[in-house]
């Protein structure tokens, strides 16, 4: 007896696997998003430190009390990474504004917004802003861009 038997998956069984996959994309990509987000904050959180912290080597050291003005000054004397000084990393861009003053006057802001602040690729939902106090400042609304140290300080103090 000879049988034509066919094998290989029916129309239904691959339309069920076609379906769960689907479930599982459509469940699995928004979080992947919403992580992208939450590690891009992060990263900008931690960029902003650490122009704060290059800030006070610098005004310490070779500053002469002084900060410095811009974010290649401070790529210069190696106190922050390259991909830092070129002002854009991990989906924010940061720019220091309003350097002024020597010793105990002075002052400067440093902030971080988001390349991308709407749709669905949006590479952040916060501005983050740092003054010569220290105090990691941040806010939801991305329609101010904070350019000087009077915007920075009126973002909300980020709490720990």
């Amino acid at each position: 007896m000879n049988t034509n038997r066919q094998q290989g998956f029916s129309l239904i069984e691959l339309l069920i696997v076609v379906a769960i996959i689907g479930i599982v994309a459509a469940i699995a990509v928004p979080n992947l998003i919403s992580s992208r987000r939450a590690a891009n904050e992060g990263s900008a959180i931690s960029s902003i430190r650490a122009i704060h912290s290059a800030q006070v080597v610098y005004q310490s050291t070779t500053g002469a009390g002084a900060f410095a003005g811009t974010l290649g000054a401070l790529n210069g004397l190696r106190l922050i990474d390259d991909v830092l000084a070129t002002g854009t990393k991990s989906g924010y861009t940061f720019e220091i504004v309003e350097q002024a003053g020597v010793g105990a006057s002075a002052e400067y802001g440093a902030y971080g917004v988001p390349t991308i602040s709407t749709g669905v690729s949006m590479t952040g939902t916060r501005v983050f802003g740092i003054t010569e106090v220290g105090v990691l400042r941040a806010d939801t609304d991305l329609t101010i861009l904070p350019n000087t140290r009077a915007d920075i300080t009126a973002l909300q103090v980020l709490g720990n």
